[in-house]
């Protein structure tokens, strides 16, 4: 008995109709009655074909392990089941050539600074050798008690005044940059992501809460390879289909409106081909599998 059949004995055997099934794997029908009939060329591709077959026989009950092995001279070998792809990797790798470029321009702003400093100290010092040569040369001492006394009025008069319009000055910068910093803290907060429920085996089903999306809530999905491709499929709220086939360079990226969706559901073939964000923000896989369900709970 071929592993097509077998799959269909088992399904028929606990009454599960083609209907019902194409519902519980997310498996279009067509593919699934092309894996009972031994129709592997109908499949995207042979890593299509061995990830579908595993998820029909966990759904009818059957150890897709062990059903992979009885039936590997029948199915069709794939190179791409090794394909491992860590996100957090290329991440830290950006994150410590963007410290090396922060550390090489901090250079030239220091050698600028301490470029203003020296020219200040050579101002001072001018200054200051002009002012005691002018105290050097003879005045009258009466003009001279009279312009100190003067001096002295309008010196505190002016001092009084500037202090005055100072304060003001400062109290209203302080304000305003209050506002400011409150508006761009508004604006610059970015989207949260919390993984509610970490899925296992070699198909999982993780639940991630996805917060302070905008009232024009996007979802971007870009293939990561151009080499490599991916089974996709998007579902909305009541079921809605927002794009299901197969996903590559030449569809990335694909944006979705996702305003006003409680949840999406995605159900990715090859996630190591394919990068996630909402809203700008990156969607990290809760785990490392190839075949991966994620449940996007959306909110405000």
């Amino acid at each position: 008995m071929d592993v097509g059949e077998k799959l269909k004995e088992a399904r028929l055997a606990k009454d599960i109709s083609l209907d019902s099934l194409q519902e519980k794997t997310k498996i279009q029908k067509r593919y699934l009655v092309a894996i009972e009939e031994g129709n592997f060329n109908i499949l995207p591709g042979k890593f299509y074909t061995r990830a579908f077959i595993k998820e029909y026989a966990s759904a009818v009950g059957i150890n897709p392990d062990e059903l992979m092995t009885d039936h590997k001279e029948e199915l069709p070998p794939t190179e791409e089941e090794n394909v491992q792809y860590s996100r957090i990797q290329r991440t830290r790798k950006e994150s410590k050539s963007d410290k090396e470029s922060r550390s090489s321009s901090i250079i030239p702003t220091v050698t600028v600074i301490l470029l203003i400093i020296a020219i200040i100290a050579v101002a001072i010092f001018f200054l200051r050798q002009s002012s005691s040569s002018n105290e050097g040369d003879p005045v009258d001492d009466n003009n001279t008690e009279s312009s100190t006394i003067i001096t002295d009025s309008d010196e505190n008069g002016n001092n009084n005044g500037n202090d005055a319009a100072a304060d003001d000055s400062e109290d209203n910068n302080n304000d305003e940059g209050t506002e400011d910093e409150e508006q761009e803290a508004e604006e610059n907060e970015d989207v949260s992501v919390e993984v509610v429920e970490e899925g296992t085996g070699s198909s999982p089903t993780s639940v991630l809460e996805i917060s302070n999306v905008s009232d024009e809530a996007v979802l971007t999905l870009e293939s990561s390879d151009p080499e490599l491709n991916s089974w996709l499929d998007v579902t909305g709220g009541d079921d809605e289909s927002l794009f299901s086939g197969n996903f590559d360079e030449e569809a990335s990226p694909l944006e979705i409106d996702i305003s006003g969706e409680a949840s999406v559901l995605l159900n990715i073939g090859n996630s190591s081909a394919v990068t996630i964000s909402v809203d700008g923000t990156d969607i990290e896989y809760p785990t490392s599998a190839i075949h991966q369900r994620l449940e996007l709970q959306i909110g405000n």
